[in-house]
């Protein structure tokens, strides 16, 4: 057990209450629509936490060999029922059979990959349910970096593109529309999916929803979700597969750095030992402003500063934030909502230490569970 004053920044502090209150809503989803809700890897993929995820979740989905593999590595070791969903924009021809042979479900991204590994797949595995994304060329993403459905998208089977001769192979059909959205936008995706698609359920077993519902965020509609979903399965008699990650870890944790340093030029500018370019990219990539515990908007507060992270780049900066005291070197800042998303995407650029990961148990426990070090950042080189 440790107290969080003995902790090293940075640390990412998974809290297990918090993340738990997600799972039962996404529980009360799966209860009251029916739906089987799997945990997207690319979200959310703090495995230390899987023996509590398995007790609520039907499974995982995987974009790749090596997510396929943590599934069933450590997804299934506490809930042996558990379903291994695999998708790849184009698996490897020197990967596709372990896949087959760890997964459930295979997505395949294209008609031609279909084809090409679809008699291999299940040769390997034939007991493996195949399914094809789709896209229903419909999305209000808010960003286009993370519309899968924006002009020109290399992700799903446009209808024009669609071989109705396939048909015979596949157990289901996904689509994959939505970002941090919510039950109208799924309306709106799903009619134009319906349109499109809905000639092609016949003796399908299931439709996968793919992610992005906004489940866990406060106000989101879910009393209209369910209503979707049922529908959808009395309609079509299928299964029916969501697939969040955002939404089980969301505001389940935060980022934890300290203030190293606090320069002038114009404003009072903090170094801190953390980045948002190694650790929080989705600020640049997206970009969207962090909470920062204690904080408002500058100018809010009668003392505002530019937090920026340890690195060279000239961009590296989270963001300009006033406080009601003013900074000191030592003092703790915590970016709030970094559970998911971030330290799956991070990287020990320009040498830059990765965060540690902790979890904050039920009874109120703090337990290190991962702490990086040198070899870490040598091992990712040559």
């Amino acid at each position: 057990m440790k107290n969080l004053d003995t902790l090293k920044t940075p640390y990412y502090l998974c809290e297990e209450e918090l993340l738990e209150k997600n799972l039962k809503l996404l529980e009360y989803v799966q209860k009251q629509s029916g739906a089987k809700i799997i945990l997207a890897l690319k979200g959310f993929a703090m495995w230390s936490t899987f023996s509590l995820v398995s007790k609520y979740l039907k499974g995982s989905t995987s974009s790749g060999l090596f997510e396929a593999k943590l599934a069933r590595e450590e997804f299934c070791r506490f809930n042996e029922s558990a379903e291994v969903h695999t998708y790849s924009p184009a698996f490897k021809e020197d990967e596709i059979e372990e896949i087959a042979k760890i997964s459930d479900h295979i997505v395949f991204n294209s008609l031609a990959q279909l084809k090409r590994f679809i008699t291999q797949v299940k040769n390997t595995n034939p007991n493996i349910e195949v399914s094809l994304r789709v896209n229903p060329e419909v999305s209000s993403s808010p960003v286009d970096i993370y519309n899968p459905c924006g002009l020109y998208s290399r992700l799903g089977t446009t209808l024009a593109h669609f071989d109705e001769s396939i048909v015979k192979h596949l157990d289901g059909l996904n689509f994959h529309a939505l970002c941090e959205q919510g039950a109208d936008e799924l309306e709106e995706v799903l009619t134009a999916f319906e349109a499109k698609f809905s000639k092609y359920f016949q003796n399908l077993k299931y439709i996968n929803f793919g992610g992005g519902h906004h489940i866990t965020k406060k106000g989101y509609d879910v009393e209209k979700l369910i209503r979707l979903i049922t529908v959808f399965r009395s309609k079509y008699d299928v299964d029916v597969y969501l697939e969040p990650g955002e939404a089980v870890g969301w505001e389940s944790g935060a980022l934890v750095s300290t203030v190293l340093d606090i320069v002038e030029n114009e404003m009072n500018i903090v170094i801190l030992d953390t980045s948002a370019e190694a650790h929080m990219p989705d600020t640049l990539a997206m970009p969207y402003r962090a909470d920062v515990r204690y904080s408002a908007k500058a100018g809010e507060k009668k003392y505002t500063y530019r937090l920026g992270g340890n690195t060279c780049l000239a961009g590296d900066i989270m963001g300009d934030y006033s406080f009601d005291k003013p900074l000191k070197i030592g003092d703790k800042i915590i970016f709030e909502d970094q559970i998911h998303y971030t330290f799956v995407k991070n990287s020990t650029f320009n040498g830059v230490k990765l965060p540690s990961l902790a979890i904050k148990r039920s009874n109120g426990d703090i337990e290190l569970i991962k702490e990086f070090g040198y070899e870490d950042y040598k091992n990712r080189l040559s």
